[in-house]
């Protein structure tokens, strides 16, 4: 199953097992992070490490798959213990001055920001790094590969290491022991084409594991990428149907969320499940970014 080098560490967001992953990855002279995780996880990240005898000071690098607070929140933090912080050159920006990025949330999560995000750093200047699309990153003995995977977000990197692709958000929503997927569409970058030809891209790169940053490493990679192709070409019919009548974005999300129960309930999943689900992939968001998809590129 799944490669014997890399710990699978549960950041249990909001006290939820199953939500959200960091990756990490020994080397001679530490640790890698794939995914630093938000600010708010920042102690069950220093737990994890600890069982492990390291220290937040022992991770030498943090590859970020994009800067969604639940994927890149803690960065500017692991920056001041000495990681260096590898982002996509679109994202890089937001990581020196996350001024934007934090008051862009802050509209959309008001008063609960802190309780579920933490303290968001910026990440010091000198430890940011930038790689480009199909660039070898080398860490010691290591070799990960950065590829340019847009349509959950602009400013996405999914990382090859050996037989595994670290998927982000590109690569869904999924959580162990369920065969369901969920395609994760915030506002306000999200793109179906550019998300299918995402799809393709890491089709062609023929790694055997497959592990999205919601939940965990699967090796049934075919599967996975075709269930994914599904959801996302389903949803973007879904989006075509409703939005002709052009309704409110209240409308949007009771729809969306309607649909989303039925689906569920055809998985026969548990409110627990249902719970990471919606966790990692709030329903009101993908409404949100539904609906600026179509005004964007659609109603034009």
């Amino acid at each position: 199953m799944a490669n014997s080098r890399i710990l699978t560490i549960d950041l249990n967001f909001q006290n939820k097992t199953q939500a959200i992953a960091s990756y990490l990855i020994r080397h001679n002279d530490g640790a890698v992070l794939i995914e630093s995780g938000p600010g708010s996880t920042l102690s069950a990240l220093e737990a994890a490490l600890a069982k492990e005898q390291l220290t937040p000071r022992d991770i030498t690098h943090v590859l970020l798959t994009h800067i969604h607070l639940d994927h890149a929140g803690a960065a500017g933090w692991l920056s001041q213990q000495g990681a260096e912080i590898y982002v996509h050159p679109n994202g890089a920006p937001h990581l020196l001055n996350p001024e934007k990025l934090i008051a862009s949330a802050t509209r959309i999560y008001g008063d609960k920001m802190d309780q579920l995000w933490g303290e968001f750093l910026p990440v010091e200047q000198n430890q940011l790094k930038v790689p480009q699309d199909a660039e070898e990153i080398v860490i010691g003995s290591l070799r990960f590969v950065a590829i340019n995977t847009p349509g959950h977000a602009e400013h996405h990197y999914s990382y090859l290491f050996e037989d595994v692709c670290f998927s982000g958000d590109v690569g869904g929503v999924r959580i162990p022991g369920y065969p369901y997927m969920r395609a994760p569409m915030p506002p306000p970058e999200l793109h179906f084409e550019r998300w299918l030809e995402s799809i393709a891209r890491l089709r062609r790169e023929k790694f055997t594991c497959i592990a999205p940053t919601h939940f965990g490493m699967y090796d049934d990679v075919e599967w996975h990428l075709n269930e994914l192709e599904r959801n996302v070409v389903a949803t973007r019919k879904w989006l075509e149907e409703i939005m002709p009548s052009d309704p409110p974005v209240e409308e949007v999300r009771a729809r969306l969320e309607a649909w989303m129960d039925e689906q569920g309930r055809e998985h026969n999943l548990s409110e627990d499940v249902l719970r990471s689900y919606t966790l990692a992939n709030p329903i009101g968001m993908s409404a949100d970014g539904l609906m600026r998809y179509w005004r964007k590129f659609r109603s034009a």
